[in-house]
């Protein structure tokens, strides 16, 4: 696993994910033809009729964009007087119906129930806001905000200190902002200042001065930060990942190597919290339902192929062996493809 997050040759000219658009790289595109009205219609017909007719439910859910799927949302709720999402959640059940709930939630309001739930109940989920907080771009990370303040009268930033802290805290928090350097001009002497500095507060002194790393991986535009890892690997002979695993633990370097493998590849970062979701006994349902939904229309082709390199079989095949059901079905058709052969 760790020649993939050692490799830095290809990386500074290889393109981001946090810079991806909607539609270039994502395995579900808009459908063409499309009219909301007809597919509330036929998607009332499957629910109402005698034993929900799941196929035509995964069938049109899995074949529009996130985008049709709310004007769905909407004329099926002028013709019913009843939301898709009560009606799905009334009709299917378990894993099955987070999932089709998933896909009719719009992004931000998806991304922003994730981290509700993740600081809900006992013990913070802290993985779940790592995963977010670090692969998310400026934009969708504001949007997160917007909807959480909607929602809940309240800043996003005021609950999460209730749920986190020290440096963890403070570094989660900087990225909770949505406020990262977007600048792509890469300024090679400040990413050597930056090498330096990180290498002088960790490598290099006895103890770990923390809030060296943090400052540096919250803020900095992921072109530059590219660059800084180039440049701390040529000062110390390590990788700055390296670096992090042997001289933090916990929350804050988990956080950290979270960073830098986003900073690296962000579709790389997804293929392995895929295949940990779904390796050993028992599946993580919800990562699995979060990744393949949240990143269907942005870069899972990319995920599926980083997939296939890193553990030399398929996300298909991955899938088709941990799920079943109508459950399996529906990743199946989000998956879009078995890249076996």
């Amino acid at each position: 696993m760790a020649s993939l997050w050692d490799d830095l040759d290809s990386l500074v000219n290889s393109p981001s994910s946090f810079s991806a658009k909607t539609g270039e790289r994502g395995t579900i595109k808009p459908k063409t033809n499309f009219d909301a009205g007809d597919d509330a219609v036929a998607l009332r017909k499957a629910i109402e009729g005698l034993g929900t007719k799941e196929k035509i439910v995964i069938d049109i859910l899995t074949h529009r964009s996130s985008a049709q799927r709310q004007l769905i949302c909407k004329a099926y709720q002028e013709a019913t007087g009843r939301t898709l999402v009560e009606d799905l959640k009334g009709d299917t059940h378990g894993d099955f119906e987070d999932l089709l709930v998933a896909l009719v939630t719009p992004p931000a309001v998806y991304d922003c129930h994730e981290v509700m739930r993740a600081m809900k109940g006992a013990g913070t989920k802290d993985s779940v806001l790592i995963e977010i907080f670090a692969s998310r771009s400026n934009e969708q990370i504001k949007a997160l905000n917007d909807v959480y303040v909607q929602e809940t009268e309240k800043k996003l930033s005021f609950d999460l200190k209730k749920e986190v802290s020290g440096d963890f805290s403070k570094a989660l928090l900087l990225l909770a902002e949505g406020n990262r350097d977007e600048n792509t001009t890469v300024d090679t002497e400040k990413a050597k200042e930056d090498a330096k500095a990180l290498y002088d507060a960790g490598e290099k002194k006895w103890g770990t001065d923390e809030s060296k790393f943090i400052d540096i991986l919250c803020q900095r535009s992921i072109s530059q930060l590219r660059q800084t890892l180039v440049e701390y690997q040529n000062i110390s002979g390590k990788t700055l990942q390296q670096s992090i695993e042997g001289e933090m633990s916990g929350e804050l370097e988990e956080l950290l190597v979270a960073i830098v493998k986003c900073v690296k590849s962000v579709p790389a970062y997804f293929a392995e919290r895929l295949y940990e979701s779904m390796k050993g006994v028992g599946t993580d349902e919800s990562t699995l339902n979060r990744v393949m939904v949240s990143r269907s229309e942005i870069d899972l082709l990319d995920i599926r192929a980083e997939f296939k390199k890193l553990y030399e079989y398929s996300l298909h095949s991955a899938i088709e062996s941990d799920c079943g059901g109508n459950y399996e079905k529906t990743l199946l058709k989000i998956c879009g493809g078995d890249d076996e052969s």
